[in-house]
């Protein structure tokens, strides 16, 4: 007899969303996964998460680890397992296989090779199968992974560093330090954990940034993209120095052969140029897509961020707010003329962007800069 408990479901679920948040920055673009496999006498056996793709799922990691104590226990596992080849072998005949007699999923595999297909097989078999224990948390530790495959773009994170009265810069063409060392370190820490960073030509011209991840241990390369609708990206750029840490991605929406010969100078630099199928931002992140990136930081500027904002296309948000005053409120307290900072350096110009309107709003001093950060919309 197999006994259910929904209290202990969901106390070796959360054990299993533990496990699979291991895997940060390291599975995309597969999910964070994490099993556990309890037995009938409430004890763990086995326990594993995804480590990278390409490697053992955490459901396998979980049955090696458990040997034959596997037989007559409960899988605990924050997605359903598979039941195809890919890199990788399916799960689900490993489980049927070991003898877990009961499968507790929090979630349907939104992989349209898997959907339901790992279910099926565990239950064709014999294998109880119980879905929804956990279900919040193993999507919001996926979203990108969940993005990718519902929507076919990456997952977007809009970056930013404020004055506290709202400004990016002083001016449109200067650049502008506001963070402080505790809250840059935090945005290279993000960096290590994204598959690709991303800017709009603006920035690039003005900052000539490398857009690399400093400080920190990233295991994968990362992708910088660079949305030029014109290809105005000078070909000394220093991110083109910087491709041992990862492929430089330009997409433009220049017609050929008006540009041509821009094309090629960046490609002979080591670049991989795009088009895009129309001026829509959403066109542009469908083409990371295809290539299997499922997150983005976009960092700047302020007029790519209105563009990704008023298509829809802004996931999550994170607010750096330095206590620096850039704007007209700046006359008195800093001396400088009123109006200095216009409107184009304005974090969303024209919209009615408030931090209290973000979801799972999270606040974190970093210094004396303060980080907001939350969800647009639920994760899905």
């Amino acid at each position: 007899m197999i006994v259910t408990d929904a209290n202990g479901d969901a106390r070796w679920i959360e054990r299993a969303l533990f496990h699979a948040a291991r895997g940060a920055g390291r599975t995309s673009p597969n999910p964070m996964v994490g099993a556990v496999i309890v037995s009938s006498e409430s004890v763990v056996v086995g326990e594993g998460y995804h480590t990278r793709a390409g490697e053992a799922h955490a459901e396998i990691a979980a049955l090696e680890a458990a040997g034959s104590r596997a037989r007559g226990a409960t899988m605990y596992c924050t997605l359903e397992p598979c039941a195809h080849q890919g890199r990788t072998g399916p799960c689900a005949s490993r489980i049927v296989d070991a003898g877990i007699v009961r499968v507790v999923a929090s979630v349907v595999d939104p992989n349209p090779v898997v959907h339901g297909r790992g279910f099926e097989y565990l239950r064709a078999h014999g294998v109880q199968v119980d879905v929804g224990a956990g279900a919040s948390g193993a999507i919001a530790l996926n979203q990108p992974f969940f993005t990718l495959m519902h929507e076919g773009r990456p997952f977007v994170i809009l970056k930013a560093a404020t004055s506290a009265d709202g400004y990016m810069a002083e001016r449109r063409d200067r650049r502008t330090y506001l963070t402080s060392a505790p809250a840059n370190r935090h945005v290279h820490r993000s960096r290590a954990e994204v598959d690709a960073l991303g800017v709009g030509i603006g920035t690039l011209l003005a900052d000539d940034p490398e857009l690399t991840a400093r400080g920190v241990y990233r295991e994968r390369p990362l992708v910088r993209v660079i949305f030029d609708r014109q290809l105005r990206t000078p070909p000394d750029a220093r991110v083109l120095s910087t491709l041992d840490a990862g492929p430089v991605i330009i997409i433009t929406s220049a017609a050929e052969p008006a540009r041509a010969d821009a094309r090629r100078a960046l490609e002979a630099r080591g670049a991989e140029v795009l088009t895009a199928t129309d001026g829509t931002f959403r066109s542009a992140l469908e083409l990371l897509g295809r290539r299997q990136i499922a997150s983005l930081i976009l960092e700047g500027g302020a007029s790519l961020q209105s563009v990704a904002w008023d298509e829809g296309l802004v996931d999550f948000v994170s607010l750096y707010v330095s206590p620096m005053l850039l704007g007209p409120m700046a006359e008195a307290a800093q001396g400088r003329a009123t109006g200095d900072a216009s409107d184009d350096v304005r974090f969303l110009p024209n919209h009615s962007f408030s931090s209290a309107a973000l979801l799972e709003r999270r606040v974190e001093a970093l210094g004396p800069d303060v980080l907001i950060e939350g969800y647009v919309h639920r994760p899905h």
